[in-house]
């Protein structure tokens, strides 16, 4: 097989840059898209500096279908079609549900769970006819144990859960695998906002007794990437908060 190509969406930081960071080392052809150029010129800047690597950058609303059709169109014709895809944009509108405004909790919903089928569907025939794909859905504990304040965000991330384990059942016959990877508390610019007597509780109540690190969710998602029998299945990358 030739090079193989690997779309990270909202890959402009965080734990979507370190994904796709991992992924060029390891050979693959990346594309990355983020909502705007001042944040995806230095992120394409940071990955075409590895070695050899061969990268591709777009600001992509990924909230609209055809953007993100189109978006797979281009990278398909910078690349080559792609065979790993990571639906990692996400945003976060907290807020307690009675304060919670309806726009919030939609725009939560669209931009974290309605951008993963407007990438997928568009991704799939490719890889249908490789007879090899992966898709990677990135959720979160939130959305398997739930959060105060947090309705809308553990809404999208659990309704990823329903979509790639629908998914797995659709395509795990023909070389394509969907898995979720949910990632705790991990130490990113969020969680160093954080005052530090919120972060040290956070801590305390995780049984590994420390913030997760990007690298961490990355070697994770390529271990499923290498993983031809795992499918439909949740892994929580949480220092042991969900067990």
């Amino acid at each position: 097989m030739s090079q193989q190509v690997a779309i990270v969406t909202g890959g402009t930081r965080g734990i979507g840059l370190a994904i796709a960071v991992h992924l060029a080392k390891q050979g693959f052809a990346v594309s990355i898209c983020g909502r705007s150029e001042a944040s995806v010129a230095p992120a394409v800047a940071q990955l075409q500096a590895i070695p050899n690597a061969h990268v591709h950058g777009q600001v992509v609303d990924v909230t609209n279908f055809s953007d993100a059709e189109a978006y797979v169109k281009s990278v398909t014709a910078a690349l080559g079609g792609p065979h790993v895809l990571v639906n990692n944009a996400g945003i976060t509108q907290d807020n307690l549900l009675l304060r919670m405004k309806a726009e919030a909790f939609a725009q939560v919903v669209e931009t974290n769970l309605m951008s993963a089928f407007n990438m997928t569907k568009p991704c799939l025939r490719p890889m249908l006819k490789q007879k090899f794909g992966r898709i990677i859905m990135m959720g979160s504990v939130v959305g398997s144990m739930g959060n105060a304040g947090q309705a809308n965000y553990a809404a999208s991330k659990a309704g990823m859960v329903g979509f790639a384990k629908s998914m797995a059942k659709e395509v795990g016959a023909k070389g394509i695998t969907v898995n979720v990877v949910a990632p705790g508390f991990i130490d990113t610019d969020m969680t160093k906002a954080l005052p530090e007597s919120t972060l040290q509780t956070i801590i305390d109540g995780v049984p590994a007794r420390r913030l997760g690190h990007v690298d961490d969710v990355a070697d994770v998602v390529s271990f499923l990437i290498g993983a031809s029998y795992v499918t439909g299945q949740v892994i929580h990358v949480d220092g042991g908060m969900v067990m």
